[in-house]
């Protein structure tokens, strides 16, 4: 069976190009070489170009949050986790940001999406996008994020576009890591010391508020949902609420009440300064230097 054939095959492919790293201006091969990108009938162009966008670029600033950890995670181990786990959601996000530019028409490629916009472009859900606090916010932070995107991307396996489900099917087992890495640490911090038990409720009380907008639905997601090609995320609140409380009560923490979900903010390209702070540093040398290669 051809890659045409399969998607997966295409985004699976590891041997030529297993070297290969995402950084701008490194001329890689293009993120969907190999892999059969025509349009499936009835779905709509512009709507499942935002629709990979939205998932795109929650890959994209949750990826450069974490790699901020680099030479501060407590233990060189957990620094090298967490990178590890960025380099996947990187991954994720040139793939997806990829599909986008190619569904739209607009040619652009994956480095256009992440260094050429500005915050008011992104459509990352807020909770991707906060600053980092100390580590136990990272954990709660990992643990809410890969819960809730491992949901989605489970279900986007069997979604009538056959690169978005590719990229899920392949996306959802590096999900599992990420989820079962935020188990761990919680269960050792929440279940630990009493300052490590402080800390996972202060960071509790810090990343908690922003979850209800994990479950809003967008327009484009309904639509699309409709069509067969997305997940409404109103569908996995119970199930990823489910998981998030299991884990929390193993580790002794106090589960939050349920969140109200409002209207969809990262979503309509409403974000907070911290977000146009961090696109400022990721994207000062693309800025910089728009022609350039290396």
């Amino acid at each position: 069976m051809t890659n045409t054939d399969n998607p997966y095959g295409g985004l699976a492919e590891d041997d030529a190009h297993a070297g290969d790293q995402w950084a701008f201006g490194t001329g890689f091969t293009a993120a969907l070489a190999g892999v059969d990108t025509a349009l499936p009938v009835g779905i709509d162009q512009d709507d499942l170009a935002l629709y990979c966008q939205m998932l795109g670029d929650d890959a994209l600033v949750a990826a450069q949050r974490l790699i901020q950890w680099s030479t501060a995670a407590p233990e060189l181990e957990e620094e090298m986790a967490l990178a590890n786990i960025a380099l996947d959601l990187l991954g994720q996000a040139r793939l997806l940001l990829a599909r986008a530019g190619q569904v739209d028409g607009s040619g652009r490629d994956e480095d256009a999406f992440a260094y050429l916009r500005d915050a008011r472009e992104f459509r990352n859900v807020c909770l991707a996008e906060t600053p980092n606090g100390d580590f136990a916010h990272a954990v709660v932070r990992l643990l809410v994020l890969s819960a809730w995107r491992l949901a989605l991307f489970t279900r986007l396996a069997d979604t009538a576009d056959p690169v978005l489900a590719a990229v899920a099917a392949k996306g959802s087992k590096e999900l599992a890591y990420h989820r079962e890495y935020a188990v761990r640490w919680t269960l050792r911090l929440g279940d630990g010391t009493p300052e490590s038990r402080d800390r996972m409720t202060a960071a509790l009380d810090q990343v908690w508020p922003l979850t209800g907008e994990l479950f809003a639905t967008h327009p484009v997601e309904a639509r699309l949902a409709d069509q067969g090609a997305a997940v409404d995320p109103a569908g996995v609140r119970a199930e990823v609420g489910e998981v998030v409380a299991r884990v929390l009560v193993a580790a002794t923490l106090e589960v939050p009440p349920a969140v109200p979900v409002p209207e969809p903010t990262g979503r309509a390209g409403l974000h907070g300064p911290e977000l146009a702070a961090m696109l400022h540093e990721m994207q000062s040398v693309a800025r910089a230097h728009p022609e350039a290669t290396w």
